[in-house]
């Protein structure tokens, strides 16, 4: 699973600049969160359209680490000219003091989806569009806020698994003190992937890669192995997911349906 970090880096940016561009575009505006994929994809995306081009937002609720929000406003400053940071603890707040809950899942999904409606309300704001930080690891395993972190324009990162990001975070140079971090959606104090998911990145990875990549069957993957338990969870997380990873699905009446028959840029006017 190891990759070439300069050939990557090299198709990364090109991928970038040549996607934001023949729409028209110049400009993008992507999530700082001070993890290391929004941390990869802001240092891809700068070399792709230069500091200049590259709008960063910062945006913190009340339980967010104050160490994340810090390395976010390094990297920011890194990156681009010019940043926004904005708090949304005054609308979350209200919100859920009007729509009471004690699940902590539902209160960060919806500081994850108040977030991407700022990003995507600064795209049109700036004439930008928006870059997306999820890694293949996250949306094989559907482990992101539907219409909320998992929603952008372009993903430069979406076919490098989670350790791949480690890789390519390396060669880039990201700082030490992001890469070593570990990693955490700040939704809510303490929380952690590998726990939420109940997982190690490492461990999910290389079962990943296997049945996606190798397409190899799962009595192979046991034989190697690999814990049973964590093979079938694996396996039922990416197919459980599957919504996440598709545009929403339109009933075919016609000859021509958006998604099905009509996919390409080269559809347009023939």
């Amino acid at each position: 699973m190891n990759i070439n970090p300069e050939l990557v880096e090299r198709t990364l940016i090109h991928f970038i600049r040549d996607e934001i561009t023949k729409f028209g575009f110049k400009k993008a505006v992507l999530g700082l969160s001070g993890g290391l994929d929004s941390t990869v994809a802001a240092y891809l995306t700068s070399k792709a359209l230069g500091k200049n081009n590259l709008i960063p937002l910062i945006i913190p609720y009340k339980s967010s680490s104050k160490k994340n929000m810090d390395d976010a406003i390094k990297v920011a400053k890194i990156v681009a000219e010019k940043h926004h940071i904005i708090n949304i603890t005054e609308q979350i707040d209200i919100y859920f003091k009007n729509n009471p809950t004690e699940e902590k899942l539902f209160i960060g999904n919806k500081i994850a989806r108040e977030r991407m409606s700022i990003i995507f309300d600064y795209s049109a704001r700036e004439k930008a569009m928006v870059i997306g930080t999820s890694n293949k690891t996250e949306l094989l395993l559907g482990y992101g806020t539907w219409f909320g972190d998992l929603a952008s324009s372009v993903n430069p990162l979406g076919d490098l698994y989670k350790t791949q990001v480690f890789q390519l975070a390396a060669h880039l140079k990201v700082p030490e003190q992001i890469i070593k971090k570990t990693p955490s959606a700040d939704l809510w104090p303490g929380q952690t992937d590998e726990e939420e998911m109940g997982i190690m990145y490492k461990i999910a990875d290389e079962i990943l890669y296997l049945i996606i990549d190798k397409r190899k069957s799962v009595k192979d993957i046991l034989d190697w192995g690999y814990d049973e338990d964590l093979v079938f969870k694996v396996l039922k997380m990416v197919k459980s997911s599957q919504f996440k990873r598709t545009m929403p699905i339109i009933a075919k009446l016609s000859h021509r349906t958006i998604g099905k028959d009509f996919l390409y840029p080269r559809d347009w006017g023939v």
